[in-house]
Order: C-alpha cells, then sequence, then structure tokens
C-alpha cells in the first residue's frame, strides 16, 4: 500500500502566461536572489526591457526600459542592480532614486546578493564584495583559484558570519559537466580546490551543544560516482564534534549525463535540497546524512533556485517558465519515513527536532519502557524533547515526584527540569512545579535568571507564588503574563504611578481611578499631585473628575498643590473648564495675589469670569490685570488715572485695545486729573496711535487745553511721516511759538506736503528775526519774485545777498530780473552779479536781461568770465549776440571762435546777415540748417562747395532727391565749379557715388565726360573710365562702342562681362579681341551668338590649343561628334573623355572613338581611358590589339570591362579579360554560357564562391550534367541559407533522387548542418518512407524536430511522429498520437513511459478510455505509473459508470493509503459483492474517509453475520450506541453489545443493557456487564435490580469493589480538607499587601485598613522540600 508523499509540490505562476518571452528564459536573462523577485532582461522589438515579477503579487508585473548586461533584484526590498559593461548601478525602484554607482576595472562574470546590504562581483580573476551603504568601494576578498579557469561561474554562497565562502564553477569536460569549487577561509586567508558541483552552509545545533555547529555541504558527480558531503567548519570549543558524512547520490540509469545543479538547506527542519540537471530533487537529513526522499519534479532543466522561507523549502524556475516550490509535508514526513524507508530512530530525531507529527506513539512507547526499566535519567529526556511537548503535562511530572530517590543520586524530578532548562521554555505547569522548591529555598535570583533567558512561562498563578517574597518579580511576571489588575496592584504599590496609566493604556484595561488617587493621596501626598496630573492629562481625556481631585486638595488645605494641578490639569484652555479656571485664580487672588498676576500673565486661560476677577484684581491692587479684564468705560478712566502705579509701556499698549471714541475720552480723563503727571503719556499715546485716533482730533485736543508744548512734541514725533498740510502747518506755528527756529527752517527745507503759500504767508506776519524760512519757502516753490519785493521793500536787501551768495546762486537771474522790474540801481545789480561767485544758469540770466533790453549790461560779467577761462557756450553765445547787434565786426569772431553754438547764433543770424547764418552753419556742420538757408537765398555755389568738401552721402542723397526742388541748380553748380576747382580724388569719388546712387545715369555720364574726356587731372582714371562705360551700357548703349575705342584705361573683363550681361555681345567680342584674350572671345562667339562657323574661322586664325579645346567642346555639345574629336585631337586635350566617350558609345561611333583614346592614351595613364580603349577594341573586334593591352603594364579596369562585356553577350572578349585577372568566379560563369561545363566546374572551384557555384550547378542541371551538379550541390548544402533554393531547384524539375543523393553525400561533410538532416528527413518523409526511422534513429538530435513533425503529420507516419514527439519533449501530443493511431503507433511500454511526463493530466482520462475500450487487461499496470497524478474520484466515476470497477481492483487496493472517500466507498462495494468480510473489516479499521453510517445501514440487513457484526461496529464507532447494540443482541453477539455499552460512557445506555439482560434472564451475562461498565452504571440501579429478579450473588462482587473506592475517597476528603485548613491559618497570620490580589476592583480595599483584606488562596503546596530539590 503506497504511503503519502513526504514534500509538497507547488507551480507559483507560469512566467510564459505573464507575457514572458520563452527565449528570455534561460540562466543569462533570468535572476531570482530571493523567494520574492524574479528579474528578467527581455527584448521586445528594438526595445530592451527589464521585467519584474513579484511572487507576492505575480499579476503585477514591473516593466521598465532599463538597457543592461544584468539585472539582480534586492532579495527583500524593490532595489535593482543593474551591470553595462564594467559599470555598475543600484537603484532604489521605490524612492525612483540612484542609490550607488561604480565602474569595475575587470568584466563582472558572476554577481549575487550575498545579504539585504551587500553584493558580491566574481571577475576573471578575483571576487569582491560592495556594500551598497555609505560611499564605500568593492573590497576583495580573494583571489580565483588557477583550478576555476574557464569554467563558467554558476553560484557563489556565503556563510552566516561571512567567515566562510565558496565559488563554484562548470566546465565541459571530456563529453561531460565537471564542477569546480573554491572554499576560502576569511579568518585564515587560504582557499582550497574542491570538485564540486553544488554547495551550501548551514547551522545545526547538536544534542549537548552550546551553540550550533557551522556546516558545509557540497555534491559532486564524478565519473566513478556521485557523493553528498557534510564536514564542519570553525568548531566551537565546548560542543560535540560533528562527524564527517558521505554518502552516495543515486541517480537513475536513463540520467547518465545527469549532475547536481543547486543545494538549499533549510535552516527550519535541517533538510539538504539538492536539485539536478534533469528536474530530479533529492532530500537529505542534514544531521545523518540519510536520504529521505528522491523523485523527478520536472521535465525540464531548473536552472536558478533560492530558498523558499516561508514553507522552509526550494523555489526554482525552469525552462518552460514554470515557477516550482518543494517542500516538507509536516504531517507526512514523519509517517514517511517510519513506514517506507523504516528508520525509526530517524523518524525520532526528526519529530524531536522540528516538532512534527507521526511519532508520537513512539515517543510514549519508548519512555513508557524507559520508565519502566528504571532508567529514568533517559525517560526525562525522551519527555522533554518529546515533540510537540506531547509527553510534558501534569502528569509527566507527578510520575517522576512519586519515583524514589536513591541516596547520593540526583532525583528524576531534578533531571528532568535540567533537561528542559537546557532545551528552551518550560510551560505553565512546568514552571509552576519548578519554583515552589525554589522560593522554598530562598533562591529567588535562579528564577531571575530564567525570567531573563525566557526559561519559564509566566502566569497568575506563578505571580502569586513569588509576590510574597519579591513585589518587582511578581510584577514582571504578571506582566509577561497578562494580568492587569495585579499589574497595576504592584506599580502602585512600588510607587511606579507614571506606568499605571501608561500600561492600563497599552492593554485596554480602566482601573477605578478615582479611588486609587484617593489612596495615594493618604499613602504618599508628595508624589500624589504628580499622579492626580498625570491622570487629568490622559492623551484620550482625564482619567478621573478635575473638580474632585480639587476638593481633595482643597480639603487638606493644599492651595499650591492644588494650584499646580489645575495648572497643569488646566493647559488645553479648554471651555468646559471655565469654572475651574475661574475658581484656580479666585483661590490665588485670595491667598497669593503675585501667583495670579504671574498665571494671568501667561495668558494661560481665557474662559474663566472675567468680571469677577476684574474686581478682585482691583481690591488686590493688580491695576494692569483689572484694566485686562474690564469692558465698561467707567470701569476702565477709574483704574486708568493711576499712571504712577502702572507700566507706562504696557500703558500704551493697552490704548492700542480701546475703540477711538474710548480712547479720547481716556486721554481727557488724564489731562483732567493731572495734566503735568500724565501729559507725557498722553503724548506718548498720541503719536502711537495717531492714525486710529486721527491727527485733526489729536490737535484739537491739545488746542482745547493750550498746551503747545505738548502739541509739539507730539507733531514732531509724526510730522516726518505724515503727508497732511495741515499737520505739517500745525507742527511750523507750534515750533514758532515754542522758539524752535532751527526746526522750523528744517521742516520747510525738508517737507514737501505742506501748503507753500500759507506757510509763505504765516512766516511774512510773524515777523521772525530770522528769516531762512521764509527765503527756503520761497526758493523752493518759485516764489522768488515776491521774496526779493518783500525783502527790498522791507530794506532787508543783506537777506537778498545772503540768497544768491550762501542759499541758490542758481536763483541769481530771477533775483536780477525782479530788481530790474522793482527799478534797482544798475550798479547795485551788477556789484550784485559780481558778488556771486557760485554757479548760475547764464542762459537764464541772458534771457532775462535780453528779453527786458538789458543785454549789454551783463558785457562786463561775461568778459570777466572770459578772462577767467570760462568754456561756457552760453558765455560766448552771449558775446556773439552783442557783436552782431553792435555790428562789432562779428565774422572773424564766428569764424575764429570755438565755443559758441553754431546752431543757436545762425538762427539768431538767419534773419539779420543771412552770409553770417553760412558761416556760422558751415562752422559748426549744421548740414539741414546749411542747405535751408542757401536754397532759400539761392547760395547755390556755397551749397556746391559745401557738398563736396562735406562728403556726406546721406547729405548728397537729401540734395540730389527729386523732393529738392533746387537740384538742377546745384548740379549745375557741382559741374561747373565744385569738382573743376578740387584736385583731392576722394572729393570726386564720393561725388560720383554720391550721382550714383541717386540714380541720375544722365547727368553722372555729363559729370564723367567733364572730368574724363576734356584732360583733367582724372582722365586716365581706371575707375572713372570703367564708371563711364558702365554708366553708357545702363543709359546709353549707343556710346559704348565709341567709348571703348576711345579709352584704354579700363577694366577689359570686368568691362566685358556687363556687356555681356546687358546683351551687347559684340562690343564683348570687340573687347576680347582687342585684348587678345581669345578664349572668352570664343566662348562669346560660341556661346551667346552662336556661330560655331565663326568660332571655326577665329580658331583657324589664332590657331591655340585652348580654342580648339573649347571649339571641341561646343561641337561636342552639337552631337558633331566626328568634328569634335578631329578638334580636340587638334587640341591635344584628352581632358573631356568621359563626355566623349559617353557620348561616342551612345552614337556607336568606336572606331572614331578609337582615335581619340589612343591619343588621350598617350597623354594620360588613366584607368578610365585604358578601359573604354580595351571596350572599343572589343566592340570593333580588335582582339590582337586587346590582348596586346592586357598583356603589356596597363591601369586598365579589366574587371569592369568584362563585366561590360558579359552583359552584352561577348563572351569572347570575357573569357580574354576574365583569364587575364584570374576572376575565376566569373571566368566560370562565362564558360557556362561558352558550354565549356568541366572547366566551369574547375573555375567555380578555384573561385569557392557560392553565387558561382550556384549558377553552375543550375546550368549543370538545366543540361541534365547531374556529376557535375553535385560537385557543386556539395558545396552549396554546407550553407543554410542556400539549401531551400537548392531544393526547390531540384524538386521543381523532378530530379528528387538526385537530390537525396546529394544531401546522403553530404552529410558525411564536416560542415554538414541541422538543415540538411532536416530536410533529408523531409525527403525520406515524401519519396521514401521506409527510410525514414532509420535516419530519425540515427540523427534525431541533429534535425529540426517541428519541422519534420509537420511531414510526418502529412506523410501520416505515425510511429515516426511518436518517436519525434518523445524525443522533442512533447509527451502530450505523443501520447496522443498513440491513442489516435494506436495500430501503427501504440506499444505499451512506450505508452506508460510516455503518459507519465504528459502535462495536461486530461490526458490521463482519455488514457484510460482508450485502454478500457482497446487494452482492458492492462489497466491496472497503466495506473501503477499514474497513480502519483490522477484523480481518484474521476477514475473511480469514470469506471462506475461504465460498470467496470472489478478491472481496477488493484489500482483500489494500491490507492487506498490516501483515504478517499470515492476509493473507500468503491472498494467497499467489491468487497461486499465478493463477500470478502475480512478484507471488509480490516478497511474500515483503517480508514475512516467513507459514510460511515450509510455502510451500516447498508450492511445491517446483510445475510451473513460477519456483515451484520462489522454494521454494528461502524455504528459503534459513530456513537450510534443504541444500533449498535440492537444489532449486537439481533445476532446474540452480547460481547459485542457490552463492549459498545462501556465504550459510550453513558449511563443509561448500559442501564439498559442491564435491564436487557435481566429482563431475557441472562444472569451471566448480567454479572459480565457489570464488570465491563462498572464506571457507568449507578449503585442504586445495580442493587435494585438484583434484589427485585434474585440476582444478589451475580451483583455481589460490584458491590464489594464499590464500597471499598467509596471508603478510599472519603478518607481522602477528609485529609484534604485538614490540610486545607492548616494552610488557610497560616495564610491569615501573615502580613496584607497594600493592594490585594483582587487589584483595584475591590471597593473596601482603602476604607478597610491594613490585615482587613481577605488574602485569596494560590494552590496547594507540592510537598517536597529542599532535600528532594537541591540545587
Amino acid at each position: 500500500m503506497a504511503e503519502a508523499l513526504p514534500i509538497r509540490f507547488q507551480e507559483h505562476v507560469q512566467l510564459q502566461s505573464l507575457g514572458i518571452n520563452s527565449a528570455s528564459i534561460g540562466f543569462n536573462t533570468l535572476t531570482l536572489e530571493s523567494d520574492r523577485f524574479i528579474c528578467i532582461r527581455e527584448t521586445t522589438g528594438e526595445q530592451n526591457l527589464v521585467v519584474i515579477v513579484d511572487l507576492t503579487d505575480p499579476t503585477n508585473v514591473i516593466r521598465r526600459p532599463i538597457t543592461a548586461d544584468s539585472a539582480i533584484m534586492n532579495p527583500a526590498s524593490k532595489v535593482i542592480a543593474l551591470k553595462a559593461g564594467r559599470q555598475l548601478q543600484i537603484f532604489n525602484l521605490e524612492m525612483k532614486t540612484k542609490v550607488k554607482a561604480h565602474l569595475m576595472h575587470d568584466d563582472v562574470e558572476f554577481w549575487k546578493w550575498i545579504s539585504l546590504k551587500s553584493l558580491a562581483l566574481v571577475t576573471g580573476t578575483s571576487v569582491y564584495h560592495w556594500s551598497m551603504e555609505g560611499d564605500s568601494q568593492p573590497v576583495k576578498v580573494f583571489d580565483r583559484h588557477a583550478s576555476l579557469t574557464g569554467n563558467q561561474i554558476i553560484n557563489y554562497r556565503v556563510n552566516s558570519d561571512e567567515k566562510w565562502m565558496v565559488l563554484v564553477g562548470i566546465s565541459s569536460q571530456n563529453g561531460r559537466v565537471a564542477g569546480a569549487m573554491q572554499l576560502y577561509s576569511k579568518a585564515r586567508g587560504v582557499s582550497q580546490p574542491i570538485e564540486g558541483h553544488a554547495a551550501s552552509f548551514a547551522e545545526l545545533k547538536l544534542d549537548g551543544a552550546n551553540s550550533p555547529s557551522k556546516l558545509f555541504a557540497f555534491a559532486v558527480r564524478t565519473t566513478t560516482g556521485a557523493k553528498l558531503h557534510v564536514v564542519e567548519v570553525d568548531h566551537a570549543e565546548g560542543n560535540p564534534v560533528y562527524a564527517k558524512k558521505a554518502v552516495d547520490v543515486y541517480f537513475p540509469p536513463e540520467a547518465s549525463g545527469d549532475f547536481p545543479v543547486a543545494m538549499q538547506i533549510s535552516q527550519k527542519y535541517s533538510i539538504i535540497y539538492l536539485v539536478t540537471k534533469f528536474g530530479f530533487v533529492h532530500l537529505y537529513d542534514l544531521e545523518t546524512g540519510t536520504c529521505i526522499y528522491m523523485n523527478r519534479i520536472s521535465g525540464d532543466t531548473i536552472f536558478v533556485t533560492a530558498e523558499h522561507e516561508a514553507t522552509g523549502g526550494v523555489i526554482g524556475v525552469n525552462r518552460k517558465g514554470q515557477v516550482l516550490s518543494v517542500s516538507v509535508d509536516e504531517s507526512n514526513l514523519v509517517p514517511y519515513i517510519v513506514n517506507t524507508l523504516g528508520n525509526t530512530e530517524l523518524a525520532l530525531k526528526v519529530a524531536s527536532r522540528n516538532g512534527l507529527p507521526g511519532a508520537d506513539e513512539l515517543y510514549v512507547q519508548r519512555f513508557q519502557q524507559l520508565f519502566q526499566s528504571g532508567n529514568f535519567g533517559e525517560a526525562a529526556k525522551v519527555a522533554a524533547t518529546s515533540p510537540r511537548g506531547i509527553l510534558r503535562t501534569p502528569q509527566t511530572i507527578e510520575r517522576f515526584k512519586q519515583v524514589p530517590v536513591a541516596a547520593g543520586q540526583m532525583s528524576p524530578i531534578l533531571q528532568y527540569f535540567g533537561i528542559l532548562l537546557e532545551k528552551g521554555e518550560l510551560n505553565k505547569y512546568e514552571s509552576l512545579e519548578l519554583a515552589k522548591p525554589v522560593l522554598a529555598q530562598g533562591r529567588k535570583q535562579l528564577l531571575e535568571k530564567w525570567l531573563k533567558e525566557d526559561k519559564l512561562e509566566c502566569s497568575e498563578e506563578l505571580g502569586d507564588l513569588v509576590k510574597p517574597q519579591d513585589v518587582n518579580l511578581a510584577l514582571s511576571v504578571y506582566l509577561r503574563a497578562e494580568v492587569p489588575n495585579k499589574v497595576i496592584a504592584c506599580l502602585a504599590e512600588t510607587k511606579q504611578y507614571p506606568k499605571i496609566v501608561l500600561y492600563a493604556n497599552k492593554v485596554g484595561y480602566t482601573p477605578d481611578y478615582a479611588m486609587l488617587l484617593q489612596h495615594v493621596m493618604r499613602m504618599d501626598p508628595d508624589n500624589g499631585t504628580e499622579f492626580a496630573t498625570l491622570l487629568a492629562n490622559n492623551e484620550g481625556g482625564p482619567l478621573v473628575d478635575l473638580e474632585k481631585v480639587v476638593d481633595v486638595f482643597m480639603s487638606q488645605n493644599m492651595i499650591q498643590q492644588a494650584t499646580a494641578f489645575l495648572l497643569e490639569a488646566l493647559k488645553d484652555n479648554l471651555p468646559q473648564h471655565a469654572h475651574l479656571q475661574t475658581r484656580l485664580l479666585e483661590m490665588n487672588l485670595m491667598h497669593a495675589p503675585q501667583v495670579a498676576d504671574a498665571i494671568l500673565g501667561n495668558e494661560m486661560f481665557t474662559h474663566y469670569d472675567r468680571a469677577s476677577i476684574a474686581t478682585m484684581c482691583e481690591k488686590a491692587g493688580l491695576y494692569q490685570r483689572a484694566l485686562e479684564h474690564y469692558t465698561e468705560d467707567a470701569d476702565i478712566k477709574r483704574v486708568l488715572v493711576h499712571t504712577h502705579l502702572l507700566n507706562p509701556e504696557w500703558v500704551i499698549a493697552y490704548f492700542g485695545r480701546l475703540s477711538v471714541e474710548q480712547s479720547l475720552a481716556c486721554l481727557r480723563e488724564m489731562l483732567d486729573v493731572n495734566m503735568r503727571q500724565n501729559l507725557q503719556i498722553v503724548v506718548q499715546v498720541a503719536t502711537k496711535y495717531s492714525d486710529q485716533l486721527g491727527a485733526a482730533k489729536l490737535i484739537e485736543l491739545f488746542e482745547s487745553y493750550k498746551t503747545f508744548e505738548g502739541l509739539y512734541h507730539y507733531l514732531g514725533a509724526v510730522v516726518n511721516l505724515s503727508q497732511d498740510p495741515e499737520v505739517i502747518y500745525k507742527y511750523i506755528e507750534a515750533a514758532c511759538k515754542t522758539g524752535q527756529i532751527k526746526e522750523v527752517e528744517r521742516i520747510c527745507r525738508e517737507s514737501n506736503f505742506y501748503n507753500p503759500e500759507k506757510v509763505k504767508n504765516f512766516l511774512k506776519d510773524a515777523k521772525l528775526t530770522d528769516q531762512l524760512p521764509l527765503i527756503i519757502v520761497c526758493d523752493r516753490f518759485d516764489f522768488v519774485h515776491d521774496l526779493v519785493l518783500y525783502l527790498y521793500q522791507n530794506n532787508l536787501s543783506k537777506y537778498i545777498e545772503t540768497y544768491v551768495q550762501k542759499v541758490n546762486p542758481s536763483r541769481t537771474p530771477a533775483v536780477i530780473g525782479a530788481l530790474l522790474d522793482v527799478g534797482c540801481d544798475e550798479s547795485v545789480i551788477k556789484s550784485l552779479l559780481m558778488s556771486v561767485r557760485g554757479d548760475m544758469p547764464i542762459g537764464e540770466l541772458v534771457d532775462q536781461t535780453e528779453k527786458r533790453n538789458r543785454l549789454k549790461l551783463l558785457l562786463p560779467w561775461l568778459e570777466t568770465k572770459v578772462n577767467e577761462g570760462s568754456q561756457d557756450p552760453e558765455v560766448y553765445n552771449a558775446i556773439a549776440k552783442i557783436y552782431i547787434d553792435s555790428n562789432n565786426n562779428p565774422e572773424p569772431f564766428l569764424k575764429n571762435n570755438a565755443y559758441y553754438d553754431s546752431r543757436t547764433i545762425g538762427k539768431y543770424c538767419e534773419k539779420r546777415d543771412p552770409y553770417l547764418a553760412f558761416i556760422a552753419y558751415e562752422r559748426g556742420q549744421c548740414d539741414v540748417e546749411l542747405v535751408e538757408i542757401t536754397n532759400n537765398n539761392s547760395m547755390f555755389k556755397h551749397q556746391a562747395r559745401y557738398l563736396v568738401k562735406r562728403r556726406d552721402a546721406d547729405l548728397w542723397a537729401h540734395v540730389l532727391s527729386n523732393d529738392n526742388p533746387s537740384r538742377r541748380s546745384l548740379i549745375d553748380q557741382v559741374v561747373a565749379t565744385a569738382l573743376p576747382e578740387t584736385q583731392d580724388p576722394e572729393d570726386v569719388s564720393i561725388t560720383v557715388k554720391a550721382f550714383m546712387q541717386a540714380y541720375l545715369p544722365n547727368e553722372l555720364i555729363e559729370l564723367l565726360e567733364k572730368i574724363i574726356l576734356e584732360n583733367s587731372a582724372f582722365s586716365d582714371n581706371s575707375n572713372l573710365q570703367n564708371l563711364l562705360i558702365l554708366t553708357a551700357i545702363q543709359a546709353d548703349k549707343s556710346k559704348v562702342m565709341d567709348y571703348i575705342n576711345r579709352l584704354t584705361n579700363f577694366d577689359a573683363p570686368d568691362i566685358a562681362d556687363h556687356a555681356i550681361r546687358n546683351g551687347l555681345f559684340e562690343e564683348a567680342f570687340v573687347i576680347y579681341r582687342k585684348h587678345e584674350v581669345h578664349a572668352s572671345a570664343i566662348n562669346v562667339l560660341i556661346e551667346h551668338i552662336g556661330s560655331i562657323d565663326r568660332a571655326y574661322e577665329y580658331a583657324e586664325k589664332v590657331d591655340t590649343p585652348e580654342v580648339w579645346s573649347r571649339l571641341g567642346k561646343a561641337q561636342l555639345d552639337g552631337l558633331r561628334i566626328k568634328e569634335s574629336i578631329d578638334s580636340y585631337i587638334r587640341a591635344n586635350d584628352p581632358n573631356n573623355f568621359a563626355e566623349v566617350v559617353s557620348l561616342a558609345s551612345r552614337a556607336d561611333k568606336y572606331e572614331d572613338l578609337v582615335r581619340y583614346l589612343q591619343m588621350a592614351r598617350k597623354e594620360s595613364r588613366e584607368p578610365f581611358i585604358e578601359s573604354e580603349l580595351l571596350f572599343a577594341y572589343a566592340k570593333t573586334g580588335r582582339t590582337a590589339d586587346l590582348e596586346e593591352i592586357l598583356n603589356s603594364p596597363n591601369v586598365a579596369q579589366v574587371q569592369a570591362i568584362g563585366d561590360r562585356c558579359y552583359e552584352e553577350k561577348m563572351y569572347g572578349p570575357a573569357k580574354l579579360l576574365y583569364s587575364s585577372i584570374s576572376n575565376w568566379a566569373r571566368l566560370a560563369s562565362t564558360l557556362v554560357h561558352l558550354g565549356e561545363y568541366q572547366a566551369a566546374v574547375d573555375g567555380a572551384r578555384k573561385a569557392n564562391s557560392t553565387k558561382v557555384w550556384k549558377d553552375v550547378n543550375a546550368a549543370c542541371i538545366e543540361h541534365k550534367e547531374f556529376r557535375l551538379a553535385q560537385v557543386c550541390g556539395l558545396s552549396l548544402v554546407v550553407h543554410p541559407e542556400e539549401l531551400e533554393e537548392l531544393i526547390r531547384l531540384y524538386e521543381h524539375q523532378g530530379y528528387y533522387e538526385q537530390l537525396m543523393q546529394l544531401l546522403e553525400a553530404g552529410l558525411g561533410l564536416e560542415r554538414a548542418h541541422m538543415g540538411m538532416f532536416t530536410e533529408l528527413a523531409i525527403l525520406y518523409a515524401r519519396y521514401h518512407p521506409e527510410r525514414m526511422m532509420e535516419h530519425l534513429k540515427i540523427f534525431w538530435s541533429r534535425i529540426n524536430i517541428p519541422k519534420v513533425i509537420r511531414s510526418c503529420e502529412e506523410a501520416h507516419l505515425w510511429t515516426e511522429l511518436v518517436f519525434l514527439y518523445v524525443h522533442y519533449d512533447e509527451y502530450d501530443n505523443a501520447a496522443i498520437t498513440m491513442m489516435k493511431h494506436s495500430p501503427d503507433a501504440w506499444e505499451h511500454g512506450a505508452f506508460k513511459e510516455v503518459v507519465v511526463k504528459v502535462s495536461n493530466l486530461e490526458i490521463y482520462y482519455k488514457a484510460l478510455r482508450f485502454y478500457l475500450d482497446e487494452q482492458p487487461m492492462l489497466l491496472n499496470d497503466l495506473l501503477a505509473v499514474m497513480v502519483a497524478r490522477i484523480d481518484h474520484n474521476r477514475v473511480i466515476q469514470m469506471f462506475q459508470k461504465s460498470d467496470n470497477l472489478p478491472l481496477i481492483n488493484k489500482y483500489l487496493v494500491s490507492v487506498q493509503s490516501v483515504d478517499n472517500q470515492s476509493v473507500n466507498n468503491a472498494y467497499h462495494d467489491l468487497l461486499i459483492e465478493e463477500e470478502d468480510y475480512e478484507r471488509l473489516r480490516k478497511s474500515v479499521d483503517t480508514y475512516n474517509n467513507f459514510d460511515n453510517i450509510a455502510l451500516a445501514k447498508r450492511l445491517e440487513s446483510h445475510e451473513l453475520l460477519e456483515f451484520r457484526r462489522i454494521a454494528a461496529h461502524l455504528f459503534k464507532r459513530n456513537k450510534k450506541w443504541r444500533q449498535s447494540m440492537t444489532l449486537s443482541k439481533q445476532d446474540r453477539l452480547y460481547k459485542d453489545a457490552m463492549e459498545t455499552a462501556a465504550e459510550s460512557r453513558d449511563t443509561s445506555v448500559a442501564e439498559e443493557l442491564l435491564q436487557y439482560f435481566v429482563e431475557s434472564g441472562h444472569k451471566e451475562c448480567f454479572a459480565a456487564c457489570l464488570y465491563i461498565c462498572y464506571d457507568l452504571v449507578r449503585p442504586d440501579v445495580v442493587v435494585e435490580l438484583s434484589w427485585r429478579h434474585g440476582l444478589q450473588d451475580f451483583a455481589m462482587p460490584y458491590m464489594v469493589q464499590f464500597t471499598r473506592e467509596y471508603v478510599d475517597k472519603v478518607d481522602k476528603l477528609e485529609k484534604a480538607q485538614a490540610e486545607w485548613e492548616s494552610k488557610e491559618s497560616k495564610e491569615r497570620s501573615s502580613e496584607t499587601p497594600i493592594l490585594g490580589p483582587g487589584g483595584l476592583g475591590n471597593s473596601r480595599m482603602i476604607t478597610a485598613g491594613p490585615g482587613m483584606i481577605q488574602s485569596q488562596a494560590t494552590g496547594m503546596n507540592m510537598g517536597y522540600g529542599q532535600n528532594q530539590f537541591g540545587f
């Protein structure tokens, strides 16, 4: 009977179903660092992606466009490491930040996360560790061993403390995969090379060890066998030595090429998982090295694995993208070891070590045996190490306690507890039993030690046991046991008040805080305030009524404590605490006003009764606080007048709270009560709140009390910031009245906002001793005339001098004007003017005197300025005006003086003397004004001369524009006077340019003829001659030829070019001929005049090569090819050979072309020329000349010419050309066209070109030269890309046999490839199916199986198709094909091997139907191989429907161990039908998964007794006691009935059976029933039945036994009562703690007083003392 498997197998996800490309599932593109993430590098189109699959949420696939050579995810977090070349980077995907980057100096061949924070990097020579924390760089750990050279690195592992490392690599050696490892010790710095394929580190705690042993495991398969080795590294002192293990690793015969690829060790179960390349998994026990299980879990290679932490198993990915995990099945592992392996010792170790079920009975049996044999030490070990603590019960403790102890030996109970303490934590009962004797001996330090080490399980009973000796230790126990009421009691008893609330909130327990606080205040008043505050300020709200707390404080007259408490409790300033805030302030105002003042000053509270508090503050003399709280005006004014008792700064700030009306009223009240005392603070208030109260109202306030001093100080504080004219005026007025003249002067000077007229009038009326303020106002606001008049009339002339000399000299012109207006004497004015030394505006002074016709008055002063060296234009302008008006020889002054303003004086002179204005404008280059005055006054000669000398292009443009009506007059004067007078070429040049830019060609010609043709100094100027001709070309073409003939110094090429552009071709020809520029001349004849005949005549006349060459080009363009070639030959010019060759070739003029190319070859050895000459010889049939060139040195492009000949089918010349350059490829093709096939093949062999072979092969096939074609074909078939076309060529022409011969011959070639084997298989399938299987068996590994599969399907070759499916691992299709085409394809042995490997389980059921229909006798054999994966329910249902269950009887027996209901029911049906009651009884006893009642009801009417007995048994097992007994009584099976009654544990059932025996007269059965159901039947019923029916003798044994037990029970009760009373009396005499065991829920706790609270029972004494527990 098959056992359940010891492993669990699970498929977590299929990567291909998530859209992962199958090509991306491989060792180089997929990484698995842990059971959390899978990372795949994938290419979609042209985009590179990194795909991240989170195995906790596999449907949410993350795709990132990242290009990298490798990507690995952190084992636990979304951190990815990327490698591109030698660049390494680490990114945090969640934070989207780069964590770290580094550029390696060597290529990284392999890398891996070795921890959550570190990476291992393996290069070609070394191994590095790189931490992702900080800025550290990769650190070299060790160098690679030479044994790993050339190996592919597949893994790297480190142990838990990173002191040991192992590097694993594989390589191909002699046809097998060899493994090499390097084990490195960091502490010793040495490496050891080891042959191995997979390795891992682990830790295992051995029996009796203080710490885990560090182990190293590795597996290797060599040519001689496979081994698993486990050795210890870094042995720790005090630990047992781990014996080295070396066990064989089994590989099936068919897995000869298999080897280990991965190893994971489960720390949870201490199981080694070994995974092989062929998908096998091996499970080994780490401690013993025993092989537990081996099976194949995948048909594809699992190329990457990691530890599956959730199950303590291994997870991996295979080539198909399945993510699989294997773990231990806890429920089946131990039973499997016991039943299948038969290794009881291993089962006990595994069960004990991991707490697994399945060995419970074995442990119980062993414990019983050891205990009964007196081996109590070993029995204690068994009990202590029992799985899941099945033997660690109170009963076990009692048994050990009852064992007598021999002298000098340790008691078994001590041994038991000692083993438990070494093993780990004791349970509740064990902890209590151990604590009692320890406390009795006063060794509580042991308990403290064990509690710190978590060796004891804490409980309320343990805390009660500890508390009488140590409250703090009891508190620790209560905390761990979560007994809140007793925890709080201990905290209060130890005065740890803050922890009470924290703990209560944490565990959600609510004690009676009010009673607790009252008690604490009585017992510990010093800390009571702190506790009350803690309760009041609880985050979730007060835990006690604050009013009651205050009452407690006040009842004990604790004002200070009450204040401290309320300050803390009311700090949140809540509205609901208003009465408490009032109460707090009232109590302090009455008892400690300074405290109340501090509280109010801190502004902590806002909800108290403000009116009441205000009154109390006033009475207490706290006027500031009273004002803060009063709101009525009368109250405020009454208190506010006491300013001498208030802080002035606070009073000022206080006014900010009042309204405008209140503030003004208070200020009046303060001035009324005591002006002298309060004036200063009133001014300060007015200053600060000026904007709010209004300046006008405040001015009115001060004026109403006639306090100009106060007004002055108030306005002085605000005037600098005010923009109110009235404020400034009042300030000036107040300053004057208080004698602050300097302040009046300052404000008049600096302010910009007063009314100047009003202030001026006030200052004039004020009659101040110092007129400076008035002067400042008049100066600033242009009241100078009024000022001078006022000062002059009041005989204050000294202030006039002061004004112009010191205050503002710039106002002197206005003062002079005013003095002139009042008729002041000129001498006074001149004297005043001469006394001014500061800067003054001279222009304004001139204007003031000029408009009054008194300008001459300034002449002395002006001459003084000139003598002082002044260069001010205004000075010289004034002097010039005086000279002009007085006609004092002004012309020299205007021409020679450099300082006057030309434009101003010119304007002044225009009406007086235009010539003087012209002089002024000319001197200052005032162009516009000069042109205007000369035009207006017909002064064109002056204007023309000025323009020529001025040389200003813009000015010329202005005067020569069409808008100038005087342009003609000006031009006449320029031509007649200005230019002839000048000798400066620049003057002429700019003038000419001006005429050109004004586009005046006729006038320009006139001007130039005047200059050039009349023998001037510029007659031979080439530029002017060029300009004359060019202008004539543009304006008067009739004069051009005359100018060309008359002039000699012009630029011929440029002029000719302009003539050509303007259509004057004859003129251009004359110019070129005159200057002997023959090439240009013939160009004009050819290109512009268009006469080739005149060009020929001109060429004959001049007879120069360049002319003939140009003529040849023209003739060539006119397609006069022969004449062109003649011209080129006369010119001896080969330069245009390309065009000549092109046109001659098109016109087929090869004879003429040969003449030209012969000339060209003599002049130039160009490759093109010689190449075209070869082609011309070929076209003209001059073979001898062609061979002559080929045989002589040449630079011709023979290949290209040969190709041209080949393309034009001139194969003879092509053969000569290809032969000369040994171009075998083209020669072979040429020979094919010439029919020389053997020579063509030889040429192709020499060329060794695919294209040549194809051409020759096609030609040979076409002409049926199959032998030669095969020679060519063998060179083609080795190229996969050519194979398909070659096959198509043969097949289209029907040469199948020749094609197969060709491929068969090619199979033996060194370069034979998969395509050849594949295509030959396809040809066999089509044309020779009988040869197909032989070909497949030999070459199946070298063909493209999918392609051949399609051919086999088309050809209906089913046997071959199955063979291919099997070898392509398409087991599903193989099985389906064998069933569909069974006559040809099915074979039982092969089908069994195939069907177990299918992935679609539906095929199993199709296979069963197939066998049922065609091979029913082989069904059980088939089911035996499929049993592990089929659904038993479905199989049963299938055969039940077809009524064929008997056919699978063996199958049902083999699978009944799974305890499946359908299997059990089907098997039972068969056994009932076969009347096999023995096997049926065994089945129902062994397996429970079936409908017991239904089967019992079915069997209760069976004709055979044994079947009815089974029915009664089933009723009994399902607690249907009466039905079971009824059947037993009917069949007279009284023993069965009595056993049923006893098992029911039901008194009524047992008594009914007794009644039945009495009524039926079965007296012996009555007595037997009393024995069997002894503890169920009631004594009174037994006595009654025996007495009534005369059965006293049969009942007597029962009565005797019952009486004895009753007496023993009474004795025990009496003894227990006596012991309890004794213990109770002792406890009453002991001291009662502050808080009793009942916690804080006892309402009488405080009032009861010491000794009034009853202590609770803490359990019964165990009764063994120190002599029994002596440690």
